[in-house]
């Protein structure tokens, strides 16, 4: 698992051997079942985590209580509750195993002292949090500029695997729409 988090390192920087020795000793590595949640609402969120295996989401409890997925994570991505983890404030999110997931444990506290120690890895963390960035900026444009039935066909297009590898209603939530309409839209009647 720390592999996996160490070639996606080396991917944007490069590390020492002492350095690359310094964080595998610093962090931890998980092993998640499929529907566990790493973060419940209410929780104060201290942890970052890397997905090195596996498929996570993020997601909030509406007001009508349906769940509402904002964000997957999928192998290479970080998942966190960003506000709660930087504010030390309760989390108004759940991050969830979608599938058995094995990840890297980044603790608060142990990423700041790393930091310290390893500078290089805030260009890291600053490209990864910018890709990060994007790519809900783009989700936020498709959810604005496109009709439902795009959206599904764009998210299919783009990621052909990950459409077998979610259930079909978290999809459908992460699209803004109901799984009765994702039905509708794969049988062709819409």
């Amino acid at each position: 698992m720390i592999t996996a988090l160490l070639n996606h390192i080396q991917k944007f920087v490069s590390l020492e051997p002492e350095e690359i020795d310094l964080l595998e000793s610093s962090i931890l590595s998980s092993k998640v079942k499929k529907k566990d949640h790493l973060l419940k609402e209410g929780q104060i969120c201290h942890t970052m985590y890397f997905i090195a295996k596996g498929c996570a989401r993020q997601y909030i409890i509406n007001s009508k209580g349906i769940e509402q997925t904002l964000q997957f994570g999928i192998e290479n991505w970080w998942m966190t509750d960003y506000i709660s983890y930087h504010n030390n404030v309760p989390s108004h999110f759940y991050i969830q195993a979608v599938e058995n997931c094995e990840i890297v444990v980044l603790e608060k506290n142990v990423l700041e002292s790393i930091l310290v120690q390893i500078p290089k890895l805030e260009r890291y963390f600053r490209i990864v949090s910018q890709k990060s960035f994007g790519a809900a900026q783009m989700r936020i444009k498709f959810l604005f500029t496109m009709s439902a039935e795009e959206r599904y066909n764009h998210f299919k297009n783009q990621q052909p695997d990950f459409v077998q590898r979610v259930p079909q209603y978290m999809l459908a939530s992460y699209l803004d729409f109901s799984a009765e309409f994702m039905s509708k839209i794969r049988a062709g009647k819409v």
